[in-house]
């Protein structure tokens, strides 16, 4: 029986069927319930098959400069997107009212505030960057490796404010640096996957709550089984769909949402 062969193209377009799901669940699903369980666990799908197509798209690409300057750019147009989708609100907005307070002289009072409130809050092209600018420091090596290894440790720390913060960063590096032994390449991914349950399980309402989090190890089913290794076609549309995909979906979900 022949196995069935997806390119790469065709890999990045289910992993975004997957975060549809994913988004949609946590839009409207409750989290402990099956569906919502299940529809999250289709969705550890897209963050780090994403973060694999960025180790390779580091080694394959003509300009890098211009792949960083690409999701630098998307990352950013993304920023106001999913801090709608998330929190209901612009990430920069100026609150203002009036506060009670003390007054010279002791004298209670109310005054007029205005207060600048920013929400560093990003979605998942800002990780991707990260796991991309991790890669292209370890790989420079005429940087010292105190240096390289602090600022990995720095972008893995940036992350912390983006979604799938961490582990796309160590994901990307594991799969650049273990690309070449398989079998270490994804014990590692396991390793770090089986960290989100050690991370996250505290903060969620029992073990049962993040059961879905097992969904990260079907990526190396997916991938090993069903991955050929080619790119599928060049238009242009391939190129640019998830870029504009992200944050257009998520403005969508987040004006239904609120």
């Amino acid at each position: 029986m022949k196995r069935l062969q997806m390119n790469r193209n065709q890999i990045k377009y289910l992993v975004i069927i997957a975060m549809v799901i994913d988004h949609i669940a946590w839009a409207w699903v409750p989290t402990t319930s099956p569906a919502g369980q299940l529809m999250h666990f289709f969705g550890r799908l897209t963050g780090p098959t994403m973060a694999f197509f960025v180790a390779e798209g580091y080694l394959h690409t003509h300009n890098r400069g211009k792949y960083a300057g690409r999701l630098a750019l998307f990352a950013l147009l993304s920023w106001p997107a999913f801090c709608l989708f998330e929190f209901g609100v612009f990430p920069v907005r100026m609150m203002h009212g009036y506060v009670h307070g003390t007054g010279l002289w002791s004298f209670p009072m109310h005054y007029y505030t205005r207060t600048l409130v920013i929400y560093p809050y990003f979605g998942v092209i800002y990780s991707l960057l990260l796991g991309l600018l991790a890669i292209w420091l370890w790989d420079t090596e005429r940087i010292p490796l105190p240096l390289r290894l602090l600022g990995a440790a720095l972008l893995v720390w940036l992350s912390r404010y983006g979604d799938w913060q961490y582990f796309d960063v160590l994901w990307a590096l594991n799969f650049f640096l273990l690309r070449d032994r398989p079998v270490l390449k994804w014990l590692g991914y396991c390793l770090i996957g089986g960290a989100t349950f050690v991370l996250f399980a505290p903060w969620d309402n029992g073990l049962d709550s993040c059961l879905f989090q097992f969904g990260v190890f079907l990526v190396p089913l997916l991938l090993n089984c069903f991955y050929n290794g080619q790119s599928g076609s060049r238009k242009t549309i391939h190129k640019w769909f998830f870029y504009l995909f992200y944050p257009l979906h998520l403005l969508l979900l987040a004006f239904l949402r609120f």
